[in-house]
């Protein structure tokens, strides 16, 4: 605890020297953050390669690439993002100055998150450093689950209508299913479920072949005690496909669950794990109903033809971010904002949204006294007839 304290400590000190806050330092210690990611680029992947059983291309997409474009977004918009942004005046202002002025909230510490251990670091101290803040306080910026810190990662929800083409099994089981905003469930009518199985299965074997355990693109459970919760899930559940395990290796293959009843353990935990369990429903306005009963979700996804019915889901709904005809891809944008609502989490980061997020908008006017006399409206003796002026 001392150790923690004497570097906080430092941190603020830093901090308090205003050494963080000039524009130009900001953008020169993300420029020497992309150059350490670039060169240590072997080193972090053979690290997700030990842990979690990410291969190169798997890992460089999904941890490294993303960080790479979040620093050069940052460094090309900051100088805008930081700058005052002036705001409609009112009668008794409109000679003065008036802006938001965008300051660093201070220290900050970021809580990542193991199932990707460089992005979900590495991205919200992009944030914090193009805030002017000093990474190491009262801007805490958490990105793991519900008993931490209330959530970042809630249950995700797939509702599934008649369309040409469902296929979300890249996604459902990335990083072995241990992806924050993977499905947790799917929702679909009982004529298609079985063709739902059969589109992830025959999708399955195209990713990862007949023998999922030695794909090379395959992941791993992260540790024993997660690898048994997991399985603890499985039971009393139909099996349509996968179910097969390796403790020692903490390998989990791809398994769909069919028939499941809402009130199963299996609909009540998140799963994290490469679980998919299917739920019938006999219409649009049931699993409508159905998701609208359950905690609101991080993320949202609905594959379907139909772009009314697309949009009908979006309003009567709720979500942090949602995906139509595909899955997580909400989450790439650079425009968007990603970040739950509700049980889910709050707040939000990603290009802009990060940099707002580790800032305090500070409200500015600056009067100019050569316009005194419009003042006499808000001093007395006061006038009606002065007001309707």
């Amino acid at each position: 605890m001392e150790r923690m304290q004497q570097i906080v400590g430092r941190a603020r000190a830093a901090f308090n020297s205003g050494r963080s806050r000039p524009l130009e330092f900001r953008i020169q210690q993300l420029k020497a953050l992309e150059r350490m990611v670039q060169e240590k680029e072997k080193e972090i992947l053979a690290a997700l390669k030990a842990d979690l059983n990410k291969n190169g291309p798997n890992a460089y997409s999904h941890e490294i690439l993303g960080v790479l474009g979040e620093l050069a977004l940052t460094m090309e918009k900051l100088p805008s993002w930081a700058a005052p942004q002036p705001v409609k005046k009112n009668l008794l202002t409109m000679r003065d100055e008036a802006y938001i002025n965008y300051e660093p909230l201070g220290v900050v510490l970021v809580i990542g998150a193991w199932n990707y251990p460089f992005v979900l670091v590495m991205q919200p101290l992009i944030g914090a450093i193009a805030a002017g803040g000093d990474p190491a306080g009262p801007g805490p910026c958490w990105g793991g689950g519900w008993g931490w810190g209330r959530g970042c990662e809630g249950s995700m929800s797939v509702l599934c209508v008649p369309c040409r083409q469902c296929r979300g099994g890249e996604a459902v089981y990335m990083n072995c299913g241990q992806t924050c905003i993977a499905p947790d469930y799917i929702l679909c009518h009982p004529s298609i479920q079985g063709k739902v199985v059969e589109n992830i299965k025959e999708t399955l074997k195209e990713f990862y072949g007949e023998d999922v355990k030695s794909s090379p693109d395959y992941g791993r459970i992260i540790n024993q005690r997660h690898f048994r919760r997991i399985l603890g899930l499985l039971e009393g559940q139909k099996i349509a496909l996968g179910g097969e395990s390796d403790e020692a290796s903490c390998f989990i293959a791809p398994t769909i669950l069919t028939d499941v009843s809402p009130e199963s353990k299996v609909m009540e935990e998140e799963i994290f794990g490469p679980v998919l369990p299917i739920v019938t429903v006999k219409s649009v306005e049931e699993a409508i109903e159905f998701i609208n009963l359950r905690e609101k979700p991080l993320a949202l996804y609905v594959f379907s033809n139909n772009k009314q019915l697309i949009r009908r889901v979006i309003a009567e709904t709720s979500s942090g971010g949602m995906t139509a005809n595909d899955v997580i891809m909400h989450s790439v944008v650079p425009g968007l904002p990603f970040g739950g609502v509700g049980h889910s989490g709050m707040g939000a980061y990603h290009g802009r949204y990060s940099f707002e997020t580790f800032s305090h908008r500070r409200s500015c006017l600056i009067k100019d006294l050569r316009w005194e006399a419009l003042n006499k409206l808000r001093y007395p003796p006061g006038s009606m007839e002065m007001m309707h002026l």
